[in-house]
């Protein structure tokens, strides 16, 4: 009668390395980093991306003449409204994150009033909606009391994509303008663009 080749023995610790080897192969690790930290990955638009554009964007518009003419006139700041920005790229971009972006700009430089989306506004209305019904006369908000937006900020995001062989040249052109809600002049144009090199072996079109 034939040995077998491997004892019963033999036989599970091989069947457990095995297994071992499969899940270490299946692992997933992770690293946490700092928010503020810059990490490209795929070359395609990011997190730090989205923050420069709208932090230099915003400090622009903040600088020119439009505001301190309406602040002049009025006597008071001017409330702004974020409106549309169309993603026109060829790929995903989250345009909700950029506008959170742009709205955390413009809020914290403390120059100008900040009013709530068309969203927002919907969400707001139910709840004073529902208050007079159901809140005291003391705590209740009247309807009809809400601050026009004065300005609507909207933009488009454009990509330009360059390929030969392993290598891609991306180009992210940002731009927003101001317009008045008054007379539809528009109070300011901003461009922002941004250039990438990315190569690598395995880079597929």
């Amino acid at each position: 009668m034939m040995r077998p080749i491997f004892s019963q023995h033999r036989l599970a610790a091989l069947m457990a390395l095995c297994m071992s080897l499969a899940v270490a192969a299946c692992s997933t690790s992770v690293t946490r980093m700092d928010t503020g930290e810059v990490k490209d990955l795929s070359g395609a638009w990011n997190d730090t991306d989205s923050q420069q554009v709208s932090e230099e964007m915003i400090r622009d518009v903040l600088d020119r003449p439009w505001i301190g003419e309406f602040s002049r006139a009025e006597n008071r700041q001017p409330a702004v409204i974020v409106g549309e920005v169309s993603n026109l790229s060829h790929e995903h971009i989250n345009v909700n994150t950029f506008v959170a972006d742009v709205e955390r700009a413009l809020i914290n430089s403390g120059k100008v009033q900040f009013v709530a989306s068309s969203t927002e506004r919907q969400e707001i209305r139910g709840e004073r909606k529902d208050q007079d019904l159901n809140a005291s006369e003391a705590t209740r908000k009247a309807m009809g009391q809400e601050k026009g937006a004065d300005f609507m900020l909207k933009g488009t995001i454009n990509t330009i994509i360059d390929a030969s062989g392993k290598t891609q040249l991306r180009f992210y052109q940002v731009d927003l303008t101001l317009i008045s809600l008054a007379d539809n002049r528009k109070v300011w144009i901003g461009q922002k663009k941004i250039k990438k090199l990315v190569e690598r072996s395995n880079l597929r079109f």
